[in-house]
């Protein structure tokens, strides 16, 4: 091994993924909040292997001169060079006490995407996730290109994890199914920041949304296996309350009756514990139960469960979960021979579906009634068309 030339041993090159995210860690935080520039200097060294005479040519400065600046027996307080210096090392100014308008031009980045992600989720739940994905896209691709231009402060990544996971989940809202992969991969983006932080709310958010955007693609056992992860990662009951539905469903179409089972029986436990929201809900777990003992063969149990009414709202539900119901509720009626309520329940399932712009759940309708109501079939594949041409415009 060679030794360095500051008299300590050199240590072993980083990888360079983590170096790459190295003012992202909270012992990177803890020294940057010092804002001491020999403290930072050591940890940039130690992170990536170098030795002085490395730092020196990096920032244009000898050994010596980068000795004294860590030991602090050399201040620098010349702005330029100290902007110079927070270039050099991917950092905003102000960690240095430089502010300046590129300073400022990243402050009001970030809390300009926080608001932007908060919105955007609003969007969606209201059922405008084209909306969404309009906002959220020029978000993403700003903060990935600063990514790239090896810009990795912390907030900034949080951020970009946040903006990925919700443009994500928008795309699987509004694209059709031949396209759901999509979604799938922008979640799949936000998985690197959530392990890399070790912040258990993150990865289970992270691994649940992408779990879900998994499913809707198909690989089901995939799907299956974040969201098991995201429930066992889950660092409140809350939290895995919000990931039991989904693996519920993922479950369901997985044809694991006993994983199906065991996960319904303890989100509707939950349901009297934790605070309702558009997804943890009697109406929500309703319908995830409907469609789950039809995905592991029990029709008869599904179609006697249809019997009795559908719960009352507790909560205010997503427009879009109206739409799954109603394509659930239609399927079991069509199950049960009732092909006068299945097709009212498809006609209302083809308008809001067709409003709301979700080619998806057109799809599922017109794979739902087959032949069976050749009508419906052609006014939901006629509403599909019509979706289809306008993304294409």
């Amino acid at each position: 091994m060679t030794q360095p030339d500051d008299g300590t041993a050199a240590p072993q090159r980083p990888s360079p993924r983590h170096a790459a995210w190295r003012w992202a860690t909270p012992e990177a935080q803890t020294v940057l909040a010092t804002r001491d520039l020999g403290r930072i200097l050591r940890y940039h060294r130690r992170v990536h292997g170098h030795n002085q005479s490395e730092t020196g040519t990096l920032l244009g400065y000898d050994k010596t001169y980068i000795s004294a600046l860590e030991l602090g027996k050399r201040r620098l307080t010349d702005a330029h060079a100290l902007r110079h210096i927070a270039a050099q090392l991917a950092l905003p100014a102000h960690v240095l006490g430089v502010t300046d308008p590129a300073d400022t031009d990243f402050r009001a980045l970030i809390q300009f995407g926080q608001s932007t992600v908060r919105l955007a989720e609003i969007a969606r739940q209201s059922g405008h996730a084209s909306e969404a994905v309009a906002e959220l896209w020029p978000l993403v691709a700003r903060l990935e290109a600063r990514t790239q231009a090896g810009h990795t402060e912390r907030e900034a990544l949080r951020l970009l994890a946040d903006a990925q996971l919700g443009l994500g989940t928008a795309l699987g809202n509004v694209l059709p199914e031949e396209r759901l992969a999509t979604a799938a991969h922008w979640t799949a983006k936000s998985l690197p920041a959530a392990t890399f932080f070790t912040d258990d709310a993150l990865r289970t958010t992270a691994l649940r949304m992408h779990g879900n955007e998994l499913r809707k693609a198909g690989p089901t056992g995939a799907a299956v296996s974040r969201l098991v992860q995201a429930a066992a990662l889950a660092p409140n009951r809350e939290s895995r309350a919000a990931v039991l539905p989904l693996l519920a469903r993922a479950a369901g179409a997985l044809g694991d009756e006993g994983l199906f089972d065991r996960t319904i029986r303890e989100a509707t436990r939950l349901l009297d514990v934790v605070e309702h929201t558009s997804l943890v809900n009697p109406v929500a777990l309703y319908e995830i139960e409907l469609r789950g003992l039809i995905g592991t063969g029990r029709t008869r149990a599904a179609i006697q469960r249809a019997e009795h009414n559908a719960p009352a709202l507790t909560t205010s539900v997503a427009p879009q979960w109206r739409v799954i119901e109603l394509i659930t509720t239609g399927r079991i009626r069509l199950l049960a021979g009732d092909t006068s309520g299945a097709a009212e329940q498809f006609h209302h399932a083809t308008t809001q579906a067709r409003a709301q712009r979700l080619p998806h759940q057109l799809q599922r309708i017109v794979r739902a009634v087959g032949d069976s109501l050749p009508t419906t079939r052609d006014a939901a594949s006629d509403a599909l068309r019509q979706l289809r041409a306008e993304m294409a415009a």
